[in-house]
């Protein structure tokens, strides 16, 4: 028993050791811009950039065969993060910043073809072939790839409902003008 032990932890001792001078010598080196966007991305690997995954949108980016609005989870605001870093012009008129949706699936209408959670990247879809299937809904991106595919249009994207963990209290509007620097106690400073 001890012999068997002893050999086991030596055997992957010794994998580990070549399994880690391997991930230092055939290392593939991304570029120093890659990475940054990258790393600005979302993170989803939903494909809906048209891209396989964030690490693939971010080398189109990279190399100007993607628009900075080819993110379509990241929004307005990543898409003019990007503009700004890779110094294109962005028409942020154009952009809307939808609210985020999640995907459920009408049980009267499910025949469970099984295709739409062939198409979810990331597995929010469960059921069986010809079972009624379910989203779960903290694992959907609501990237839309399974609505389409629905024979019996029994899979719908609504917004997320507002609850204590998902509501966000809104960014207050600064108005110009003398009762705004009333309101903030800055028209008594400057007297």
């Amino acid at each position: 028993m001890l012999s068997a032990i002893l050999s086991l932890s030596l055997l992957g001792v010794a994998l580990g050791l070549i399994l880690g001078v391997a991930a230092r010598r055939f290392r593939v080196q991304a570029s120093g811009i890659e990475a940054e966007l990258q790393a600005m991305m979302p993170g989803t690997n939903c494909g809906q950039c048209g891209y396989p995954g964030c690490a693939g949108a971010a080398a189109a980016l990279a190399k100007g065969e993607a628009g900075a609005t080819c993110c379509p989870p990241g929004g307005r605001e990543l898409a003019e993060a990007l503009a700004a870093r890779l110094g294109l012009s962005l028409d942020a008129a154009a952009l809307t910043d939808d609210l985020p949706r999640v995907a459920s699936v009408r049980e009267e209408l499910c025949i469970g073809c099984t295709k739409c959670f062939k198409a979810c990247p990331t597995d929010a879809v469960i059921g069986a072939v010809k079972q009624i299937h379910a989203v779960i809904r903290d694992a959907c991106t609501g990237c839309a790839k399974c609505e389409p595919i629905c024979p019996t249009a029994a899979i719908t994207l609504s917004p997320v409902p507002v609850t204590l963990q998902t509501w966000v209290w809104p960014k207050p509007v600064l108005e110009a003008g003398p009762a705004t620097a009333a309101a903030t106690g800055l028209a008594g400073a400057n007297a």
